[in-house]
């Protein structure tokens, strides 16, 4: 598995609408994506003392391992086989109702109590932003069941921990290892809003100095992506609370950690407000700097026009055609020795005149 993907904020990804069912569909009908990636499961199993990390091939294997851990984790990468799936379903007795959940992407986070275990979805970031994947935890008396959309995820932390022999994680049971992977999925928000921040930041300074059509492309891609982070994060609060109330799966000690993962989920959405807020107040800004930009093309071209409109007319009389000898009325200016100077001079003073008016009522600033 690898650590945290490096996101990207380059082009927009195009954002993969949830599957549901069609209207009037019996609850708790599965219905399985054949183009998902196909599951690829992998067990971890440890105590204080011991630990087993294999990667399993067949279903049944995970129930050799039941009972004989004090913690069995059961990660479960893609969705593809919807027969693995029901095998695995059927081992852990989950219910139908989250069942089709876990394969009819789209889920909001949650917490739902059931008879024997915990059902948990979480909505974890993917290196395409704004994109998020659904992750779901079941959390048994004994063991932690993970279903994620895809391989990858942002759990390699906790499972080095974990190898590493940490004494607390090795030593609690299956409740805190839950702890573990939602503190890892909220806290990886952190890195997207410091990228997302940064962004905003040069965005700022790019709309101060030399705005753009790509400005303001990048300043609506990035509030999409808050908005889609956003909707993702914004029920995680209200799921950890709801856990935090869950005493009969979360042990007092655990519920101190969890309350930390609350308060991460908090600030984030602080974080997340406050860009928005600055997103919006760039485009604001956006706007204002093109419009100051056109009033000043516009200042500059009204004054070249002032300017040359009496010119204009100068130079019009004197293009008239009128015949000199028929009448001495009949533009005498134009047999003077020095007439095209006059002309010349008549222009220049003019626009000089007009130059001096500008400037004087202070129309140049």
């Amino acid at each position: 598995m690898s650590k945290l993907r490096r996101h990207r904020l380059g082009k927009r990804a195009p954002v993969r609408p949830g599957r549901y069912l069609e209207p009037g569909t019996a609850p708790g009908t599965l219905v399985f994506d054949p183009a998902a990636p196909h599951p690829a499961m992998q067990l971890i199993a440890y105590s204080a003392d011991d630990l087993v990390e294999r990667t399993i091939e067949d279903p049944e294997e995970i129930r050799a391992e039941l009972g004989r851990w004090p913690v069995v984790w059961i990660n479960v990468d893609g969705i593809g086989n919807g027969e693995l799936l029901r095998r695995i379903g059927e081992i852990f007795r989950v219910h139908l109702l989250a069942m089709e959940d876990v394969v009819n992407l789209g889920q909001r986070a949650k917490v739902e109590p059931y008879d024997e275990y915990l059902f948990i979805v979480a909505r974890m970031p993917t290196a395409d932003l704004p994109q998020t994947e659904q992750v779901s935890i079941f959390l048994g008396s004994a063991y932690v069941l993970t279903i994620q959309e895809r391989p990858g995820d942002v759990f390699e932390s906790v499972r080095e921990r974990i190898r590493k022999g940490r004494l607390r994680v090795r030593s609690s049971s299956p409740d805190y290892l839950v702890y573990a992977l939602l503190d890892a999925i909220v806290d990886s928000f952190f890195p997207i809003l410091d990228i997302t921040g940064e962004e905003l930041h040069r965005l700022e300074d790019e709309v101060l100095d030399a705005p753009d059509k790509s400005t303001v492309h990048q300043i609506h891609r990035i509030r999409r992506t808050l908005v889609e982070l956003r909707r993702a994060v914004g029920p995680h609060r209200e799921a950890l609370n709801t856990l935090l109330r869950e005493a009969s799966y979360i042990r007092a000690e655990t519920a101190v950690f969890l309350r930390d993962t609350y308060d991460h989920a908090i600030r984030i959405m602080d974080l997340l407000e406050t860009q928005r807020e600055i997103s919006s107040d760039l485009m604001a800004t956006y706007l204002s700097a093109v419009s100051n930009r056109m009033n000043e093309v516009m200042k500059v071209l009204t004054i070249v026009a002032t300017i040359f409109i009496p010119l204009g007319f100068i130079a019009g009389v004197y293009g008239m055609n009128f015949n000199s000898d028929v009448s001495p009325w009949n533009m005498p200016e134009l047999n003077w020795f020095l007439g095209y100077p006059f002309a010349l001079s008549l222009m220049a003073g003019v626009a000089a005149a007009f130059l001096w008016l500008i400037w004087r009522r202070g129309w140049f600033t």
